[in-house]
């Protein structure tokens, strides 16, 4: 469907991962939470006016949007709406990023070495898929860093969408609204995006995996701050005076069911992630955050954390050193996003399953609908009233330093957004 021999949709993807662009959620107060978020923002919005994109803005938070006109027949079309995140992972390395193209032969493949000298390689006993990948180029790190695919991969497939369309305008495809946006991977994302500027009626995030991946169901998601306060005292003298705030907190993770953990479950299954811990004997911060796609069990698990702080108080209570003291722990949670299936099955939304479905088949795909075990913008546009579900970014591994994009599902998804406005221009 109109692929060149050599893509641009690659060389855009390298040249966008070799520009950093974590976010980071010690300084989520700010938006963006860090600077490099803007380097990224302009990079895209100079790509943007280049291709000639109407409208393109970048604003004082590192939001770039901008509009593309339909075809011809299409003008009275709803407007249809891309939403991709500029913000890379923060859990571990991502700059300087060094993206690598390399043929992937079979067995073991070797990326390079991590920064503490270890090699770091593609293994099919960790990555089942890639015995399906054996004789094609994957994009991969050189193994010092995250790559960055989640969601510069997504980026560049809507950014080469454009291009395709400027260079034959008889593509059919009905107005397009553009809205790349920072610190989707600490939870805020498209919050502060004007909906009312983009003028969309619907659209689509592409963020999830490998090809042919579709979702439109999330999580419910929150965050849990849980903090103690201590008494340090010498240890020589610290009975029936000393408080240990780390002690604490170890008590609470004992609480929480060690089986709802990221690592023991799958599909539907819910969990508590410790996210992060800082602790000394007087002060002490655990940021844990809550998943389920039910609505009633994830109501359970911030009780469950609750009840937890709860008993653990009671049991310091109880110590000589604390008895009249205030409490060791106080707890705080606030929501991050809902389950976006409740607004995308609503009938009036059933295009957005369909259309997509057809779009992965018109190229070959079969579409996997899958519960994303994750978070995606979409979810807080949904409720916010723009109606989007989630396209494949095709990014495998992502947030670790063995994540890879194969470059044949990099290009066929172009062919997919291609195809799909196609569907949205037939009124």
């Amino acid at each position: 469907m109109g692929r060149k021999a050599t893509s641009d949709v690659v060389e855009r993807f390298v040249r966008y991962c070799e520009v950093p662009s974590q976010s980071d959620p010690r300084t989520a107060t700010t938006v963006p939470s860090t600077p490099a978020q803007f380097d990224m923002a302009r990079v895209v919005a100079s790509d943007l006016r280049a291709l000639g994109a109407q409208d393109v803005k970048l604003d004082e938070h590192a939001y770039v949007t901008a509009h593309w006109p339909a075809s011809a027949g299409a003008e009275k079309n709803p407007t249809l709406a891309f939403c991709c995140h500029l913000d890379t992972a923060w859990q571990t390395y991502g700059s300087s990023v060094h993206p690598q193209v390399k043929l992937y032969k079979g067995g073991r493949m070797v990326l390079g070495r991590g920064r503490d000298g270890a090699e770091v390689a593609l293994d099919p006993a960790a990555n089942s898929e890639l015995k399906d990948l054996v004789g094609e180029n994957l994009v991969t790190t050189d193994g010092t860093s995250l790559l960055g695919g989640d969601d510069k991969a997504a980026i560049a497939m809507v950014v080469s969408l454009l291009a395709r369309l400027r260079e034959d305008p008889e593509l059919p495809h009905p107005a397009l609204a553009l809205a790349f946006v920072p610190d989707e991977e600490i939870g805020h994302g498209a919050a502060l995006l004007d909906l009312d500027a983009l003028g969309a009626a619907y659209g689509y995030t592409i963020d999830a995996g490998s090809l042919g991946e579709f979702c439109y169901e999330t999580f419910n998601a929150a965050e849990a701050t849980i903090r103690a306060n201590g008494r340090s005292v010498h240890t020589g003298t610290a009975k029936d005076v000393m408080v240990n705030a780390s002690e604490a907190l170890f008590r609470v993770h004992q609480l929480v069911p060690p089986q709802d953990r990221p690592e023991f479950t799958q599909d539907r299954e819910g969990f508590f992630y410790l996210e992060r811990i800082e602790s000394d004997c007087e002060d002490a911060r655990a940021d844990y955050i809550i998943r389920d796609h039910d609505r009633a069990r994830f109501e359970a698990r911030k009780d469950l954390l609750r009840s937890a702080v709860a008993q653990v108080n009671a049991e310091y209570a109880l110590r000589p050193s604390t008895r009249d003291d205030q409490p060791v722990l106080s707890i705080d949670i606030h929501d991050q996003y809902r389950n976006m299936a409740e607004v995308i099955t609503r009938p009036e939304n059933a295009l957005l399953i369909e259309s997509a479905r057809r779009a992965y088949e018109a190229c070959g795909v079969t579409m996997r609908t899958v519960p994303m075990r994750g978070g995606t913008d979409g979810a807080q546009l949904s409720f916010r009233g723009l109606p989007c579900a989630n396209l494949s970014a095709c990014y495998h591994n992502a947030h670790g330093v063995t994540e890879f994009v194969p470059v044949r599902e990099l290009e066929t998804m172009v062919d997919v957004l291609q195809a799909l406005v196609g569907i949205y221009a037939e009124g």
